[in-house]
């Protein structure tokens, strides 16, 4: 299934995380053009991630940011 983007506000909660610039850079090249916040692709991202996964452990043992 390929991951699309969608707008959609629902009960929100702060979070503060840090991104790799590098990876902020790909982000926002990516939200060019689109009707998207960076929070909304990211929310949609990290869903994806965890609909899509094998398992949490295995996924995250690698994890290295």
């Amino acid at each position: 299934m390929a991951f699309q983007l969608k707008q959609n506000k629902k009960e929100t909660e702060n979070k503060t995380i840090r991104f790799p610039i590098p990876l902020i850079e790909r982000i926002d090249e990516a939200l060019e053009n689109q009707d998207v916040t960076f929070s909304s692709f990211v929310l949609q991202a990290c869903e994806y991630a965890l609909d899509n996964m094998d398992s949490p452990k295995k996924v995250l043992k690698g994890f290295d940011y």
